[in-house]
């Protein structure tokens, strides 16, 4: 992990937060369960620390089946109570259980055959959007697509996104691109684009 180059300034000094910049954030994502993990890690982040959830991850990963949709919608009360008991996730019933209800979403999603992934990327027309800001300040919180995105998963029965977590799922998930155009990631995102 280079510390020397030119990134964007959020990672600050944190090695997690710089290896996730490095290696994962605005890198274009397509796989369907993978798309549902980070959405879902996203809603659990919602008033907490993303260096908290990264932390996490491998727990998340363990405890939620390896976040499969199937595997997550069949989760009974029984599990909601083990999960609560988890110290190694974040034991929120409401975002458990919304949890679970966003894998019968995805599952109903996905039996009208379309792909997760195809239902998501719909919002930026199926590829990424490049921006180019100079400073922090100007990315947004939210866009009109990540209002629509929020509008449209909520219609779907999917519940803690809202407008500002699908816009920090976009970014994660590479369907924008908002590295800094001075970071050393913005043109390797660009390039890794369909």
């Amino acid at each position: 992990m280079a510390k020397h180059k030119k990134r964007c300034s959020w990672p600050g000094q944190h090695d997690d937060y710089i290896r996730y910049h490095d290696e994962e954030w605005g890198v274009p994502e397509w796989d369907d369960v993978a798309l549902f993990e980070k959405l879902t890690l996203d809603g659990f982040q919602a008033g907490l620390s993303w260096l908290t959830i990264l932390r996490k991850r491998e727990n998340f990963q363990k405890a939620f089946d390896g976040f499969d949709p199937v595997k997550v919608a069949r989760y009974t009360p029984a599990k909601v109570n083990r999960l609560l008991k988890d110290s190694g996730i974040i034991r929120h019933r409401g975002k458990i259980e919304a949890t679970i209800g966003n894998a019968r979403a995805f599952l109903d999603i996905t039996e009208k055959d379309v792909s997760f992934s195809d239902f998501l990327w719909d919002f930026v027309d199926g590829q990424p959007v490049t921006n180019n800001w100079r400073s922090m300040d100007q990315v947004p919180v939210s866009t009109d697509e990540s209002k629509a995105m929020s509008k449209a998963l909520k219609a779907q029965g999917f519940k803690f996104c809202g407008p500002t977590i699908t816009y920090a799922f976009m970014q994660a998930v590479g369907m924008v691109n908002d590295h800094m155009v001075d970071c050393f990631r913005h043109k390797a995102c660009q390039k890794l684009a369909k």
